[in-house]
């Protein structure tokens, strides 16, 4: 490498690290593929430069390779499933080497984070509904016969409004009527 490094930058412990999980190219298979002309190292380090900065991947700066190089890699990668592999297998290396076991055995949910209510359920306001009615029923129009009970007689609450029984294939009788 014979430009400044960014902070971003790939040490070289971990290049040795993520660059056997990376794939191989397929210049030189069966499949065929383009020649290798960029370093991979580069590669990568253009990726956490783009994650870290942001931006238009054609405007990395000079000094990494082409933004469509890169951005092609990242996007096979991405949709080859690559990256999540790599996370998964640096996160058992790390576990291990601190002791622990590869994967979690135990889950931590910390309660400011996670948010809820003493009875659980849906909890809020949303403005597209009108009451606490079932979406099957509206007033004066029925969408099935068959809906079954909706109340404790039969009827629904309310004026106005007609209630859906059971089992009668006849239109239902109307509430207050």
């Amino acid at each position: 490498m014979s430009r400044k490094p960014y902070p971003t930058d790939l040490t070289d412990e971990q290049w040795e690290r993520l660059a056997p999980r990376l794939p191989k190219s397929k210049s030189g298979t069966p499949k065929g593929g383009h020649p290798v002309v960029v370093d991979r190292r580069e590669v990568v380090n253009a990726i956490f430069y783009h994650r870290r900065a942001g931006g238009a991947w054609r405007m990395l700066p000079h000094d990494f390779p082409a933004g469509q190089t890169v951005y092609g890699l990242f996007r096979d990668w991405r949709l080859g499933g690559t990256w999540e592999k790599v996370h998964a297998a640096l996160r058992e290396e790390v576990r291990i080497e601190a002791g622990a076991p590869p994967t979690p055995e135990t889950l931590r949910v910390d309660s400011q984070t996670v948010k809820t209510t003493h009875r659980g359920g849906p909890k809020g306001y949303d403005g597209g509904k009108k009451g606490e009615r079932p979406q099957a029923v509206h007033r004066g129009r029925f969408a099935r016969v068959d809906l079954g009970v909706v109340g404790g007689h039969g009827r629904r609450p309310g004026s106005g409004r007609r209630a859906v029984v059971a089992g009668r294939g006849a239109a239902p009788a109307a509430a207050g009527a």
